[in-house]
């Protein structure tokens, strides 16, 4: 096995292949992963949502805690394919149907992922190692399990007693005349649902009965026996290769050099991403949300950011195209025959300022959350279309300590981890914008901004220390803007009356959040 000294994987880094990969398996570009620590695979099909736990939630090294993780996003992306319906594996109808379902969609996904092969290989090999010894099992869970065992595997882990096993033979033989019969006529989810009566009644279970779920770490403890797992990887390559060089596939796939050097970039991708300033950012005194679990869909709105994207394309080309009852006709053939050459050739725009937007998340602002997070967004996207070079803070304060969070540095592009990182920030306690102007401060020196934007409810806690800051950075050659946010008319005046005394270049202010992004670009036009 070849060995990595002491790697370490950024969880945004392993959320940008998750997604990446997702997406190219499933076949669904609008697919989100959401990590939930030690919670086992699951998908949501309603939602387009894959939740996957952290790599810790698996035994071995971590080259192979990554090999098991990418297995299960592979199993839950062919669900998200070829299922349409996912139960809980709680109790014993839903385990059935999904235990059936993972042998349909892994023969399905095989015949366009030929290349997965020797990873399901080494990844029932690894698994086998954390089932549960039958022995060690009692009760009606016992026959649910050494069914799950057999007919995924073809062997048992432990023994049967009685008439068990004959029973869990013919209930193993039915399911796969019903999956085969499903593969061959194409029939889907609710076909195979509608023989799990019958799988039941074989196995003479209540459909009600309750699975314990156990992570693999859990089963198979603290550590794990290598030598074993290699003896283990070898008995299912015997069982599925069937060939002569068995010792050398089988060494092939428990070393799994193809998926090795995915694992190596990714490696170096989230060291080359602390170097490029997330740890430095920490030793300032900056804050990265280090949990992922909250999905960034609900502050996508997919129409604010095609309106904010179109005022942008107005600015980029300096017209705007208007369409209505009355105006001039296009006529193509008269328009290109006048032309002296009548190809056409798009060239990219980009603007070359750099700007820094920082988010008031005070409690203040909590009531209007989701819909400051979702002009937010729309923002960003727009500066992305741009060609912008920007960074995204965030402020909040938790148990009397400031935080000023990192949604995206300088040097980073704008991805779906930005938004994820956004969106796990809550609003709460006061609005120190003053120390949190001081924490920024020998960031920006870097960064040299040439625009600084603060979007915020105009009621900081030190009006002076502001002003202070303000000064200072604009002695440095930024221009200090400044955005006030009102929930009504009035309150957006007061607000604006404010800013007037914290001397920003430029301040406004709105009582529409949907009016932020644009207020920005006016910002940006009249810099």
């Amino acid at each position: 096995m070849v060995k990595i000294a002491n790697p370490v994987m950024r969880n945004d880094v392993l959320l940008d292949i998750a997604t990446f990969l997702a997406r190219r398996w499933s076949g669904n570009d609008k697919v989100v992963v959401v990590f939930m620590p030690d919670k086992p695979p699951t998908t949501k099909l309603d939602k387009n949502q894959i939740i996957l736990s952290l790599l810790n939630y698996y035994p071995g090294t971590d080259f192979q805690k990554y090999r098991q993780w990418r297995v299960a996003l592979w199993f839950e992306s062919m669900r998200m394919k070829h299922s349409s319906k996912v139960l809980s594996n709680e109790h014993a109808f839903g385990f059935l149907l999904n235990t059936l379902e993972t042998k349909r969609i892994e023969i399905l996904g095989l015949r366009e992922w030929e290349g997965m092969a020797n990873e399901l290989m080494f990844n029932e090999g690894i698994s086998w190692m954390s089932r549960q010894l039958l022995n060690s099992i009692y009760g009606r869970y016992k026959i649910a399990e050494a069914f799950s065992q057999y007919f995924l595997t073809g062997y048992l882990k432990g023994e049967l007693f009685g008439g068990e096993f004959d029973k869990v033979k013919r209930a193993a033989d039915y399911a796969n005349e019903i999956v085969k019969e499903a593969i061959d006529n194409k029939y889907g989810t609710t076909w195979i649902e509608q023989h799990i009566p019958r799988l039941i009644k074989i196995l003479e279970l209540d459909p009600l009965v309750s699975i314990p779920i156990l992570s693999p770490r859990t089963r198979v403890g603290a550590s794990l026996n290598q030598s074993d797992m290699l003896k283990q990887v070898e008995k299912v390559v015997q069982m599925r290769h069937k060939k002569d060089d068995v010792q050398k596939k089988t060494k092939d796939v428990y070393e799994g050099i193809d998926v090795l050097q995915e694992f190596q970039a990714l490696i170096t991708e989230s060291k080359k991403t602390e170097s490029k300033g997330y740890e430095s950012l920490e030793n300032f005194g900056l804050s990265i949300p280090d949990k992922m679990d909250v999905d960034e869909t609900q502050i996508y709105d997919i129409d604010l950011i095609q309106k904010v994207k179109a005022a942008f394309r107005d600015w980029k080309t300096g017209w705007i195209e208007q369409h209505d009852e009355s105006g001039d006709e296009f006529d193509v053939e008269t328009y290109v025959e006048a032309l002296p050459k009548t190809f056409l050739a798009d060239f990219k725009l980009s603007i070359k300022t750099k700007v820094v937007i920082l988010l008031d998340h005070s409690s203040s602002i909590a009531d209007v959350e989701l819909e400051y997070k979702q002009a937010t967004i729309a923002l960003c996207e727009a500066l992305h279309y741009l060609g912008i070079k920007f960074a995204v803070y965030a402020f909040s304060t938790d148990k009397q300590q400031v935080k000023c969070w990192v949604i995206k540095p300088p040097n980073i592009k704008w991805s779906v981890v930005s938004a994820r990182r956004l969106v796990q920030i809550r609003a709460s306690g006061g609005t120190p914008l003053a120390e949190v102007y001081g924490l920024l401060m020998p960031i920006l020196k870097s960064f040299k901004p040439d625009i600084f934007v603060t979007l915020t409810d105009g009621e900081p806690s030190d009006f002076d220390s502001v002003r202070q800051m303000v000064l200072s950075y604009r002695k440095m050659a930024i221009h200090m803007m400044a955005i006030g946010v009102g929930r009504n008319l009035n309150d957006s005046v007061g607000i604006g009356h404010n800013l007037k005394y914290l001397d920003y270049e430029k301040a406004i202010s709105v009582s529409r959040l949907q009016d932020i992004p644009k207020k920005v670009i006016k910002l940006l036009r009249s810099s």
